[in-house]
């Protein structure tokens, strides 16, 4: 349990050194995030369009 204790206030010393975003820089990193998660949302969805489009084409036409 000691060395908890320990643990627990250096945990704590090392959180008060974290410089936190101010509020403007969190949206921007947001919105960013969000526009990221969209555009690799597209990317995939189109990848896995072509994909199953060739599957189909390869297996249909073969069958």
């Amino acid at each position: 349990m000691k060395n908890l204790g320990q643990f627990l206030q250096e945990v704590k010393f090392e959180l008060l050194k974290i410089v936190w975003p101010k509020f403007p820089e969190f949206i921007g990193a947001t919105i960013i995030v969000l526009i990221l998660i969209v555009l690799f949302s597209i990317y995939l969805g189109a990848i896995d369009f072509a994909f199953s489009w060739l599957a189909r084409y390869i297996f249909v036409e073969y069958v």
